[in-house]
């Protein structure tokens, strides 16, 4: 017995799929549209459209977003290695405003410092552009620093409860370092999370850093580019109360999982890049430094050395 009718599935793909023009227009152009079609109510389409996402979320989040065991964050680190020469990385982390229409009554609490109203969605994904998890639903106005530290993510980081193996010794090396997380400028530097050294005016030995931190990162950002393409209501506000759009988001990190792991059809993401836009409602979070402690600028030196060195440096630099 399946969960969802052929009917209801199809009403779904449609809205999350609707292309960008005159927003609130062909939305409701395309709601009337499946209302006539099938005969039901506009308020039924959105109540399926609610309640299918809320299923998918919660059926299907242990199957296609489990929580990773010891192996398996052992695959994703050898994939980064193997394909992005970045040892020891267990995934690429990048959050993202999504637009939302204005919700009533909540003041200034989605109002972003890019003057609109969102919902920040963070995640973390792999290798292959797969989300490992993500945290939805975090007010607008919030830092990215504070996102990430009040996120389920960002606590089971701290206290070391996501069953992440311990160090890791480097290829080549009798080197250890923890295996790490990377971000871009708009985190801070911790022991298990690695960020860019920051500043124009770096010697050789931080860009080259820099530029293997960046082979890794850019795997978060192909695939917002790859979720944004692939669901185009992200190209447009969300036109939903903030407690149906968290579902709505999840539910769209999940099916482009799935979509990755039964689609044979899908791009090839390992040989060329996906669509470096994040699309119209898709922003990057503001810049956040904070106070990072001796062990975390030692573990950042240590692949930055590693990565200077004569086993560890890539050819073509």
């Amino acid at each position: 017995m399946t969960l969802f009718s052929e009917n209801e599935l199809l009403m779904i793909a449609l809205i999350l799929d609707e292309e960008e023009e005159e927003e609130v227009v062909k939305k409701k152009r395309l709601v009337k549209t499946i209302s006539f079609s099938y005969r039901i109510g506009h308020s039924t389409v959105y109540k399926i459209v609610r309640e299918i996402c809320q299923i998918i979320t919660e059926n299907l989040m242990d199957e296609l977003m489990p929580t990773p065991t010891e192996e398996m964050w052992e695959n994703i680190a050898n994939d980064f290695f193997r394909m992005w020469n970045f040892p020891g990385c267990i995934g690429a982390l990048d959050g993202k405003h999504v637009t939302i229409q204005a919700p009533p009554n909540t003041g200034s609490m989605f109002f972003n410092y890019k003057k609109t109203f969102s919902i920040v969605l963070l995640a973390l994904v792999d290798a292959h552009c797969n989300f490992i998890a993500v945290n939805v639903g975090a007010y607008g106005k919030s830092s990215d620093g504070g996102v990430f530290a009040n996120s389920n993510l960002g606590k089971a980081l701290y206290r070391g409860s996501l069953n992440i193996p311990d160090n890791l010794t480097i290829p080549n090396t009798d080197t250890q370092v923890p295996y790490v997380i990377v971000g871009d400028e708009a985190f801070p530097l911790k022991p298990y999370l690695m960020r860019p050294y920051p500043g124009d005016k770096l010697d050789d030995r931080k860009r080259n850093f820099n530029y293997r931190l960046s082979r890794a990162r850019r795997t978060s950002e192909n695939t917002f580019g790859i979720l944004t393409q692939k669901f185009r209501l992200y190209n447009r506000r969300i036109q939903a109360f903030p407690k149906h759009v968290d579902y709505i988001i999840l539910a769209t990190c999940l099916l482009h999982n799935f979509i990755k792991k039964y689609d044979s059809y899908t791009y090839n993401y390992v040989t060329q890049q996906a669509d470096r836009s994040n699309g119209h409602t898709l922003q990057h979070l503001n810049l956040q430094g904070g106070n990072a402690t001796t062990d975390a600028f030692r573990v950042r030196e240590v692949f930055t050395e590693y990565f200077n060195s004569e086993v560890g440096s890539l050819p073509w630099i």
